[in-house]
């Protein structure tokens, strides 16, 4: 059996404005099984990419172990990639990014990868405010061990065995925010013009942005008394509002009905237009999204969109004061500034 996937392509495909068509950005085909939603989100990464005209070597991809932290080979077949050790991705990362600050960084991950033994992981990537995108594929179990619940299964939600679960849920987005993160939002699989946008206004923020994104496990957690099937998720969610995401080269002309609407500058000069249904939720105020996310949990429904966005938020390289050239393009004269400037570092510190 073969995984590549077929080099014949229909000859007028369209092409970004670095003459890619979207095939130049996928991987090979999916091993996952059939209506997972993780291969959902694949897609909209795919798209997100191509439509935002990165060049694939640009990009480096990042995981776990688990079924989520399987995508990577699914999608941007030409970047960058690494599979680490489960939950130690956010490391991985780190000194990757510290390392050549040029490139995107795309750490995708699950709930077991991110909630449970990475959890420790999770929480300092986000208040150190690493500049890159965390992509959570939320099931609510361990797909790749029969199903077992993961630490984001609500309370009383049962998989396909049947026992509901006795423990609290931990909230990513919750968690996000209390840790620092500058950049937050929820989505579904299902819903990918809600997620597409959010990917791309992610790849353009400057800072940790985390999408926690609730993919459906198709195999052991997708029956009525799950929280996380595909029934539950459309009956439940409610969206912060709807949002438009327009490159910096491109004219916008978005159309939105009378309302409350705020437009973002992001880093790269692109636009972020925000229209807010909900007017309880302030997503620039990090304790009005953090009540917003406890009300909609107390009333049993799904918070998804954009919930907090930092617009003046400094990456950990900002913080840092690290070189603006990556480490490998370093020369000598960099490394070995002279004695007069070892002179100068050393009367600094008396």
């Amino acid at each position: 059996m073969s995984y590549q996937v077929p080099k014949f392509r229909h000859p007028d495909l369209p092409l970004n404005d670095l003459g890619y068509t979207k095939a130049d950005y996928e991987g090979t085909i999916s091993t996952l099984c059939a209506g997972c939603g993780h291969d959902s989100i694949s897609g909209s990464i795919v798209r997100a990419c191509h439509e935002l005209s990165i060049e694939p070597h640009k990009i480096a991809k990042l995981s776990g172990i688990g079924c989520s932290s399987k995508t990577p080979a699914y999608f941007l077949g030409k970047s960058h990639g690494f599979n680490s050790v489960h939950g130690r991705m956010p490391s991985v990362v780190t000194g990757a990014a510290l390392a050549n600050r040029d490139l995107v960084y795309l750490g995708v991950s699950g709930d077991g990868d991110t909630a449970s033994i990475g959890m420790g992981q999770f929480a300092h990537v986000a208040r150190r405010n690493l500049n890159m995108v965390y992509i959570v594929m939320n099931n609510g179990c361990y797909g790749l061990t029969k199903g077992q619940d993961s630490a984001t299964a609500d309370r009383g939600s049962a998989s396909k065995k049947g026992d509901p679960n006795i423990y609290s849920a931990i909230d990513l987005c919750g968690t996000a925010l209390q840790m620092g993160a500058t950049f937050v939002a929820r989505s579904f699989s299902g819903d990918k013009e809600q997620l597409l946008p959010l990917i791309k206004a992610a790849m353009s923020h400057r800072g940790f942005a985390i999408i926690d994104v609730i993919s459906p496990c198709v195999t052991f957690n997708n029956n009525p008394q799950s929280t996380k099937s595909y029934e539950f998720v459309r009956e439940h969610s409610e969206a912060t509002g709807t949002i438009d995401f327009v490159p910096m080269h491109k004219e916008i002309t978005a159309q939105y009905q009378p309302g409350s609407s705020h437009e973002v500058t992001m880093h790269d000069g692109s636009s972020l237009r925000l229209y807010k249904a909900d007017e309880s939720l302030n997503p620039f105020d990090r304790r009005s999204a953090i009540t917003a996310l406890e009300d909609h949990r107390y009333s049993g429904s799904i918070l998804t969109g954009l919930i907090y966005i930092n617009e003046d938020s400094r990456d950990l390289h900002e913080v840092l004061e690290t070189s603006q050239k990556p480490l490998n393009q370093l020369d000598e004269t960099d490394l070995c500034p002279g004695n007069k400037m070892l002179m100068n570092i050393n009367a600094s510190l008396r």
